[in-house]
């Protein structure tokens, strides 16, 4: 037919043929394929409108596979116009400029076909279209497409035609709407129209869609496409549509490089594009790496048959990508796919894609072997970018690391490529190395280490400031270049596992270099933030921290040194004194040992991050220091006398820098130098020396010398000169005494001890010296303080006074008003009287200090003194019954003449002076006694005033007693006659009954009276005289509880009176019952007495029952104790004894069917204990009150805890159980839970069911709804218990009976071992399935095999399906008995497996190792199938483990043999030797239906298992054998010397992936130029020997041509007497000329000899023509270096063995 198309002379006519003989259009007949056209159409149509297909990349795509003329620049252009040039009514109309070649009659022909594309199986020349739609796509976008192409003017109608009833693909001729004018001046009327113009008037719905994708255009799109090299969009200049445009061009592929080694080629290509006409350019550089792969043989595709090797380009952009804001495509094939892969490259490869070119297959085996070489790819581009730019500076390197994938990528198909790049990145020497020097260095991963960026920071800075920085590497770690290392590339770096340098690394890097001492402050600070930042032990030793020595030099310190406690690391804590300390710290620095950083490194550590100070405080214990704290840390260390006076003078010139506080308190600390030069650090007082003070004239002597008071050294006064200051003479102790610190009387604080000088008289200066000192002191108000010193001033007589020296307690300063009477005293008491004529008035002026000291002023003064007299006299009993008198009246005097008594009366008040009854006592302790006291004295024992010593006119004095504290009259003095309180011997009257009471309202009565008061028998009651805690007040109201108990004493009435009533709170004090609780709860305390005695009557019952009725009628309620004893005790007897209320059962009719099955503890009226009478039924509404149960419903939970089943169950009735499930129900309602005991109880075989009693959790309620039979397993007998039953279906899930489809599923699977009719067994699997059921123990037998007996097996011994009916006698096929409906039960459930497993395969051959010998070709085949398609290491693991034999081919049958016996015929021609003597030693291969079933797969799982193959296996025995043989020589040129075989060998040998130098070159031909060569008569033969396991030998021989003794420099080769052999395009004389000549040469390159015999060989075949040669060697990228041909050039003939007439010779024997 394309033959009939291609007769038509004009593209019209071809068109017309189109529609008449393929469309049957103006035809009487019809298409008899018009039906199949119709189907395509419709198929064609759905793919395109169930695709989102990218139209714009199609288009694309199209013009890429078409053709261009030679020397023209491919482009495409989008022209997008408002003009409606089609007449079709579109507002917008795409055209598309093409200067391709034009549209041919057989592309025609294509586009009028579906599926029928000319580019199909062509993708090895470039195509990159497949989908079988292409073109068509534009009907997404266009339902009236044009072509004017080549002459052909043609549209298409995606409407069916009216002539033939099919769109899409029947061509209409277009004559106008529009002509080729019109589209050429939309084009531009002054540029020549493109060969191809394509017009798609544009669907209403998808202009936006058209235009968005026009606009969002990416430029990258040419990145892999061959031929389009400028694609532009633009709108025309009239229309509104789109008049901004860009245009996109691509250029720079002449820079192209060949990486032989890797198959590959590397170029740069320049991206460019401009937006608008006006619009900026932007630009963007991609590296390319095109690599070509070997297709593998698992990846082979259909779509892809062609193509015999993947090309793999990956682009790397360096710059911003050119992606205009969108989405950054990842995945190319040919065009952008929407994957964004996340990797920092692009990946161009021929991939499958899905019909939308969205992304590419995911499940494609083709496209994983595309991806899975992308690792290598990408290793062998970045290696080349890192390691080729050999001149490039290390800065740019860096910039590389980041096309490293380091970020997961989305796409769970490219995580691999990812890996995999890892993977062999960490396994290269990649990382470049910072060296001190030009030169570049790369390690692995593995081998390098990073530094932290603070490190960094500081080298850089040090090596900048003039800091000599050692090689980083001579630490014992690589260390990653500087501009590589830092946190931009912290991901990558991470990603390839580069670890930081241990904190090792930079203790031994600082140890070794200069850093500490040689850089400047502000980087020494940073170098120390680092160190701080990274503490570690193994910083500690590291001299580290900058110092002043003692030279005024900087040395380093240790960590260790400075925290060791020895030396100690200071600062100065401001700016001030800084040089201050340092200067000054070096007179001290020997005792001290501070060492102050340098001034400098202070003022850098000002500024300094916080982490650094911290550290140093922290972990170095650097000490910042103010002028106090170094004085007091220097002060410490300060032992001799010059360092003391030293610090002195440091104290005195600072002054200027140190607050009057600090000055004070270091000087506090300062030890002195004593007069006898020694250092006193203790001290109390310093004293002025004796020369300069006062205190040697008033003292003496120092005394106090051990109070360490310590009198200064002349050193103080002396000059001095200390760090460059001077001090002159005497300033120092003037400075002390400023301060406080050296003192002088009267300003000197002394000790708490005495000086003896006051114990004898003093002088006037000295005494007022001595007044003067006291002055001070008390100034400082701590005289409490110094009671010692003031004692000795106190008792010294030093003071002179009217009767002689005194000490000043003992004498007396009187004043004048008083001072008449205190002469008149006088005459009956000397009183010493200070003598003022001696002192003169100036003693007046002392009056406080004489005060303080003792020395009286004031009358109250005198009357101590004449009351301490008094006192004495007192406590001698001398103070006889006148003197009291004489007291009296001396008080009543004083009050006559207007002097107040009261010091007198107070210095006599605590004596013991007044007899009373009991007794001498203090005049408070006394009482004078009248009549208010008598009912007093009756209960109480009081100290009376004894008026049988002083008589009765004692009374007359009352008022002066009651000044001294008598007691005068009772005034309701009740306290005191309690806290006297004594019980009378005889009876109690009432009137003392009632005192009693009045003393215990008024007053505190203390619990041990109370006690007391309750114990004993004083009160009066109907039974005598009781105890108050055993009598009772009663009230009429209450006489019902007398009836309960009998017994109760109560108070009597007619003794006491009506009075009594008013006591009821003080009789209830001392424990008397008074109210109705006190009452009630006494009856309580005996009904638990009589209840402990079991004495409880019915008498009593009863009679508390009618109290509590009498009660409520008189709304009285019942008290606590009673309420508690007849709710809560147990006094109600019941047929199993005594229980409380709660714990009782009023017995009625309802209780009768429980009783049976419940031991229930009923009160039964018409028991012995009750009288038979029935009467306690009367108090029904009483005992429910107090707890009784009397109903069934209210007793649930004692039914529950109460519950006896018997033993026998067949005595349980119906009625019963149903009685009991109401229980349940009813403690349900209240929301309670079943005991755990009742749980127990019921666990017993009790229920009846319809195979026989079982527990609960043993049976199930039948529901009729489910698909079982009552006798398929434990169902409860409804028929016995009727119907009501299936209403309490939640109480009988609650006893733990199984109500539910899963509950009994379970029970179900338990019973189900009871049957053994498949029947049966078939539905309760059906209900278990129907469940969900699981079971607990998946290895139990579980499965029902009906087989003979039958038998119950497990789940691993059986299959669902054995299709090939291999397995029938070793596992159990469950086809065979159950319904299909089953089999997804059993997988599911049990893990049936659906088919054998490699394990059970494994057992098969196991059994047919043991049982057959033979075996049938379906049968091996049927295994080896499995076994490949199941392969893996597991099956591996099986097959090593189980097979011992293997099968060998033995005519239609295959046999099994050992493993060590058979082997792989890898080697032809070995197997074609070794078949002769034996056929069963090549293992047996299966047909090839599938890959996995080919010969290198097959080889593959035999070798794994440990086949060996015949070439490893057999013993070679290559030894030339010559004896008696003749041998000539052989014109070595014409066989060795052959300038072209030694070019080859030399080309090969310099090959760069080699690496072999030239001089190795040249040697390993010149063994080739020293051979002799010989010719043999005798065949050369090789020896094959293979050891069977029987022991067997095999033991053949094979003839070959040629033989080479390398340790002789002879080769042999073998006569050919007729001269066919010997030819050089002879393939057998080649072969082996070629491999004798390899091996020889390369036994050290075993891997390379392949290659090699190669290359002679096809030189060998071509006779080594020189053309030829040169030609061979260029396909194989060899070429020969200048000293290569230099080397052959000097080869002459001379040097090559003389060839000389042949001599036949006999070879030795």
């Amino acid at each position: 037919m394309a033959a009939a198309a291609g007769a038509y002379s004009t593209p019209r006519e071809h068109v017309e043929w189109i529609r008449r003989e393929r469309y049957f259009i103006g035809r009487d007949d019809k298409n008899p394929l018009a039906e199949d056209i119709h189907q395509a159409v419709l198929y064609l149509s759905e793919e395109l409108y169930s695709k989102d297909v990218h139209f714009l990349m199609e288009l694309v795509q199209n013009a890429e596979d078409n053709k261009y003329a030679e020397g023209v620049t491919p482009s495409l252009e989008f022209l997008i116009t408002s003009k409606d040039i089609t007449a079709t009514g579109a507002k917008t109309t795409l055209l598309l400029f093409n200067n391709e070649i034009g549209f041919s009659p057989s592309n025609i022909d294509s586009i009028c076909r579906i599926g029928k594309s000319t580019k199909k199986g062509n993708r090895h020349l470039g195509y990159i279209g497949e989908k079988g739609i292409g073109f068509k796509s534009v009907f997404l976008i266009s339902s009236k497409p044009h072509i004017f192409s080549n002459g052909y003017q043609i549209c298409f109608d995606e409407e069916p035609s009216p002539d033939c009833n099919l769109g899409y693909i029947v061509p209409e001729w277009v004559d106008e709407n529009p002509s080729l004018s019109v589209i050429k001046n939309l084009y531009g009327p002054s540029k020549s129209l493109p060969t191809t113009v394509i017009i798609l008037p544009l669907k209403v719905e998808k202009e936006s869609a058209v235009k968005q994708q026009l606009l969002n255009l990416q430029p990258e799109v040419l990145l892999f496409l061959s031929k389009i090299r400028q694609l532009s969009v633009r709108g025309d200049s009239d229309g509104s549509t789109c008049n901004t445009g860009c245009q996109i061009s691509i250029s720079g592929e002449d820079n192209c490089q060949t990486r032989r080694n890797f198959n590959a080629e590397s170029y740069p290509l320049h991206l460019s594009v401009q937006i608008g006409d006006k619009g900026d350019e932007e630009q963007c550089c991609y590296y390319m790496w095109k690599q070509r792969f070997p297709i593998k043989q698992e990846c082979i595709s259909k779509k892809r048959a062609e193509v015999d090797e993947w090309v793999i380009t990956l682009a790397f952009p360096f710059g911003r990508r050119l992606n205009r804001g969108m989405r950054k495509s990842g995945v190319y094939s040919f065009l952008p796919t929407d994957m964004e892969t996340g990797f920092p490259f692009i990946i161009q490869a021929d991939f499958l894609l899905v019909s939308s070119r969205e992304s590419i297959q995911l499940n494609s085996p083709w496209n994983e072997g595309i991806l899975s070489c992308v690792p290598t790819a990408f290793m062998n581009a970045f290696t080349t970018l890192i390691k080729g730019a050999h001149e490039a500076p290390s800065f740019s390197i860096p910039f590389l690391f980041n096309f490293i994938p380091v970020e997961e990528s989305h796409i769970k198909l490219l995580d691999p490529v990812r890996q995999s790049i890892k993977e062999k990145i960490i396994g290269e020497r990649i990382i470049p190395c910072e060296l001190n020097n030009s030169q570049k260095m790369f390690c692995k991963p593995s081998e390098i280490k990073r530094l932290a960026p603070s490190f960094w920071h500081v080298l850089i800075k040090a090596q900048k400031s003039g800091v000599d920085i050692l090689n980083l590497h001579s630490n014992g770690s690589h260390i990653v270049n500087a501009y590589l290392d830092n946190d931009d590339y912290n991901n990558v770096l991470g990603f390839l596992g580069v670890n930081y340098v241990d904190l090792a690394w930079y203790a031994s890097f600082i140890r070794g270099s200069d850093l500490p001492k040689g850089m400047p402050d502000d980087i020494y600070v940073e170098l120390l933030h680092f160190i701080a930042q990274n503490w570690n032990s193994c910083f500690v030793d590291l001299p580290l921290l900058r110092i002043i020595d003692a030279t005024g030099g900087i040395s380093l310190l240790s960590v260790s040194q400075a925290t060791n406690g020895y030396q100690k690391l200071c600062i100065a804590d401001n700016d001030e004194i800084i040089t201050w300390l340092i200067n000054w710290n070096r007179e001290f620095i020997s005792v001290s040992k501070l060492y102050f950083m340098p001034q400098t490194t202070q003022l850098s550590l000002r500024m300094a991050k916080s982490g650094v100070m911290d550290w140093l405080k922290n972990s170095v214990k650097l000490q910042s220091l103010s002028l106090y704290d170094y004085g007091s840390i220097v002060i410490k260390s300060l032992t001799s006398s010059k360092l003391v006076i030293a610090f002195t003078h440091f104290l005195y010139h600072s002054r200027k820098y140190a607050s009057e506080w600090c000055l004070q308190t270091l000087l506090s600390h300062l030890p002195i130098v004593d007069e006898y030069g020694e250092v006193i650090f203790v001290k109390t007082e310093v004293l002025v020396p004796a020369s300069m003070g006062k205190w040697i004239t008033l003292i003496g002597s120092n005394p106090w010398r051990g109070d360490k008071y310590f009198v200064l050294s002349r050193e103080y006064l002396a000059t001095g000169n200390f760090a460059g200051n001077v001090t002159s003479k005497g300033q120092i102790l003037k400075f002390l005494q400023q301060h406080g610190k050296a003192s002088d009387v009267p300003q000197v604080y002394p000790p708490n001890a005495a000086f003896k000088t006051v114990y004898s008289p003093l002088t006037t200066d000295n005494a007022f010296l001595l007044l003067e000192w006291i002055r001070n002191i008390s100034f400082c108000r701590t005289n409490y303080k110094l009671q010692n010193f003031f004692n000795c001033i106190k008792t010294g007589s030093w003071l002179k006074t009217s009767i002689g020296y005194k000490p000043p307690s003992e004498s007396f300063l009187p004043s004048s008003h008083w001072g008449r009477l205190l002469c008149v005293a006088s005459t009956l008491v000397d009183i010493p009287l200070i003598q003022k004529e001696f002192y003169g008035e100036k003693i007046m002026e002392y009056t406080e200090e004489l005060k303080e000291i003792g020395v009286r002023f004031d009358f109250t003064d005198a009357s101590e003194y004449i009351g301490s007299h008094l006192r004495t006299a007192a406590a001698d009993c001398t103070l006889t019954r006148a003197k009291v008198f004489s007291l009296l009246k001396l008080v009543r005097y004083l009050g006559k003449v207007s002097l107040s008594p009261s010091y007198l009366i107070q210095s006599t008040k605590t004596a013991r002076w007044i007899k009373t009854s009991i007794g001498f006592r203090l005049p408070s302790e006394s009482i004078l006694l009248d009549s208010e006291w008598a009912l007093a004295s009756h209960v109480s024992n009081l100290p009376f005033i004894d008026t049988s010593f002083y008589g009765e006119q004692i009374a007359d004095y009352m008022t002066e007693l009651q000044l001294f504290g008598v007691l005068v009259g009772f005034n309701k003095n009740y306290q005191i006659v309690v806290d006297n309180f004594r019980m009378p011997s005889s009876s109690v009257s009432a009137d003392a009954a009632i005192f009693i009471l009045e003393c215990i309202r008024n007053a505190n009565i203390p619990d041990d009276l109370f006690r007391k008061l309750s114990q004993i028998k004083w009160l009066k009651t109907q039974l005598g005289y009781q105890n108050p805690g055993e009598s009772f007040l009663a009230v009429l109201e209450w006489d019902c509880l007398l009836q309960v108990v009998s017994g109760i004493p109560v108070i009597d009435e007619a003794m006491y009176g009506s009075r009594l009533w008013s006591y009821q709170a003080e009789l209830r004090k001392i424990g008397v019952a008074v109210t109705i609780d006190d009452f009630a709860n006494a009856i309580a305390s005996r009904l638990n007495l009589l209840l402990k005695k079991t004495l409880i009557t019915n008498k009593n019952v009863l009679a508390l029952l009618t109290c509590y009725r009498q009660f409520i009628k008189k709304h009285i309620p019942f008290t606590h104790d009673l309420s508690l004893f007849s709710r809560g005790k147990e006094w109600l007897h019941t047929n199993l004894g005594f229980r409380s209320p709660k714990a009782s059962i009023l017995f009625g009719p309802e209780w009768e069917p429980i009783s049976s099955i419940a031991n229930l503890p009923f009160i039964d009226g018409n028991s012995a204990f009750y009288g038979y009478s029935n009467e306690i039924n009367g108090f029904k509404n009483e005992l429910k009150a107090f707890g009784v149960i009397v109903e069934l419903k209210e007793g649930a939970k004692l039914v529950i805890d109460s519950i006896n089943l018997p033993r026998d169950p067949s005595v349980i009735n119906a009625v019963s159980i149903i009685s009991l499930l109401h229980c349940i129900h009813n403690l349900k309602e209240n929301a309670e839970s079943l005991p755990k005991e009742f749980k127990k109880k019921m666990k017993s075989r009790w229920i009846k069911t319809v195979l026989g009693y079982r527990s609960p959790e043993e049976s199930i309620l039948f529901d009729p709804k489910w698909s079982l039979q009552r006798n398929d397993g434990p169902f409860i007998d409804d028929t016995f218990y009727g119907s009501e039953l299936t209403s309490h279906k939640n109480e009988l899930e609650e006893i733990g009976v199984s109500v539910n489809a899963t509950e009994a599923c379970l029970l179900l699977a338990h019973h189900i071992k009871c049957h053994s009719d498949i029947t049966t067994i078939s539905r309760v699997y059906l209900f278990l399935n129907e469940h969900k059921w699981e079971p607990d123990n998946d290895a139990a037998e579980w499965i029902w095999i009906p087989q003979g007996g039958g038998e119950w097996v497990s789940s691993n011994s059986c299959i669902l399906h054995d299709k090939l009916d291999l397995f029938g006698s070793q596992l159990f096929i469950l086809d065979k008995y159950y319904d299909r409906k089953l089999h997804g039960f059993f997988s599911r459930v049990f893990g049936v497996r659906h088919g054998p497993c490699v394990g059970d395969y494994c057992k098969l051959w196991s059994s047919w190792e043991v049982s057959a010998h033979h075996l049938t070709v379906q049968q091996c085949s049927a295994f080896w199938v499995f076994i490949a398609q199941h392969w893996n290491s597991s099956t591996q693991k099986f097959l090593l483990g189980s097979i011992s034999k293997l099968p060998v081919p033995s005519n239609d049958e295959v046999i099994l043999s050992s493993k060590q016996d058979v082997f792989i015929p890898d080697d032809l021609l070995l197997k074609e030797l070794f078949d002769k003597v034996s056929e069963t030693i090549f293992v047996w291969y299966p047909q090839v239906t599938t890959p996995a079933l080919s010969r290198a797969n097959m080889n593959k799982i035999y070798s794994s298992i440990g086949v060996q193959s015949i070439s490893e296996a057999v013993e070679k025995d290559e030894s030339l054998r010559t004896t008696g043989a003749s041998v000539r020589d052989v014109d070595q040129k014409s066989l060795i010397s052959n300038n072209r075989l030694l070019r080859i060998v030399l080309a090969f040998l310099s090959d760069t992936s080699l690496d072999i130098i030239a001089n190795e070159r040249h040697r390993l031909v010149k063994y080739l130029l020293d051979l002799e060569v010989l010719e043999i008569d005798e065949p050369v033969t090789v020896s094959y020997k293979l050891t069977l396991s029987s022991g067997t030998i095999l033991d053949l021989k094979a003839t070959r041509m040629f033989c080479w003794e390398k340790d002789k420099a002879k080769l042999f080769l073998q006569r050919d007497e007729g001269g066919r052999k010997r030819k050089r395009d002879n393939i057998e004389y080649a072969t082996n000329f070629a491999d004798v000549i390899a091996k020889g040469l390369l036994s050290e390159m075993p891997d390379q000899i392949a290659s090699l015999a190669e290359l002679i060989r096809l030189g060998c075949l071509l006779d080594f023509e020189e053309d030829a040669v040169d030609y061979l060697l260029k396909t194989k990228n060899l070429q020969l270096f200048p000293e290569d041909e230099e080397f052959l050039s000097s080869i002459s003939l001379t040097s090559c063995r003389i060839w000389k007439r042949p001599k036949l010779e006999k070879l030795p024997q």
